[in-house]
């Protein structure tokens, strides 16, 4: 499994390198795209085409070459292969054939935007190509919601802005890096809430990578927020369905109001 530049040519290693001179065969997402790489590598391979359509023809092809001996490796158009790129449906094969899958590190857009970007790296979400129904799309946000991790998404020029009002009606206003066209000339970091952002893009073009701050509540704040929308009588009984006795509920709702606990305690000793 190896990790080809995702624009500037440059950024490939000296490991990947020898790896793709020394394998039998190269099976590759876009054969044309990488025979532009290996002539720039000055590398000759015999490439077998493997892209999302055939990856399960193509699988049993290269497992039997695999079984007879032979050594692949294997790309995608630019990045780490198996990152929204084929890859997965392999090495699940190769594992069940107890062929050692070797990963050759190497360039990834999202962690590149990532750490370019200014938001929160000590954990994230990377959730690929959102769906490109709307529905989907809707419910896939919906889901992920109340995430506190920095979200990751890739996304096509022609969708972006539309991704973006959805995830704004969705999510709220929050703040985003659009990071454009990674290591290529035109690379690019556009900063600022989703509404600054898309006042911004007029016509969007490249290939581009969203860098999304989580939500700033949590499950358990949601909880208490709802709580909060509720009557005091109405917050004592979700407690006491919950079996706390009255000084823990007394003490409970006054923790979830932000309130001194007495305040509440003369309030029911009023009723």
């Amino acid at each position: 499994m190896v990790a080809t530049p995702i624009g500037n040519l440059e950024d490939i290693t000296l490991r990947a390198i020898r790896i793709l001179k020394e394998v039998d065969l190269i099976a590759a997402e876009d054969t044309r795209h990488t025979l532009k790489l290996l002539n720039h590598l000055e590398i000759s391979k015999p490439l077998i085409s493997y892209y999302k359509q055939n990856e399960k023809i193509k699988s049993n092809i290269l497992i039997d070459k695999l079984l007879n001996g032979e050594n692949i490796a294997l790309v995608s158009d630019a990045g780490t292969p198996g990152i929204s790129d084929p890859g997965e449906e392999i090495v699940k094969e190769a594992i069940k054939n107890n062929i050692n899958i070797i990963p050759v590190p190497g360039p990834c857009a999202a962690i590149n935007a990532l750490i370019a970007s200014g938001i929160n790296t000590r954990e994230f979400l990377f959730l690929g190509f959102l769906p490109v129904n709307k529905k989907e799309k809707t419910e896939k946000l919906e889901e992920i919601e109340l995430i506190n991790k920095t979200l990751i998404f890739y996304e096509a020029p022609h969708k972006l802005i539309n991704t973006l009002e959805i995830i704004k009606e969705i999510l709220g206003d929050r703040n985003i890096v659009i990071a454009r066209e990674i290591t290529k000339i035109h690379e690019e970091y556009i900063r600022g809430t989703i509404s600054e952002i898309t006042e911004k893009i007029e016509n969007p073009k490249g290939e581009f990578v969203i860098i999304l701050e989580g939500s700033s509540k949590n499950k358990k704040q949601e909880e208490i927020d709802s709580l909060n929308n509720l009557s005091l009588e109405e917050h004592y009984n979700f407690y006491e369905k919950e079996n706390y006795n009255k000084k823990e509920i007394i003490k409970k709702i006054a923790k979830d109001r932000n309130t001194n606990k007495n305040e509440i305690y003369q309030y029911f000793l009023k009723k």
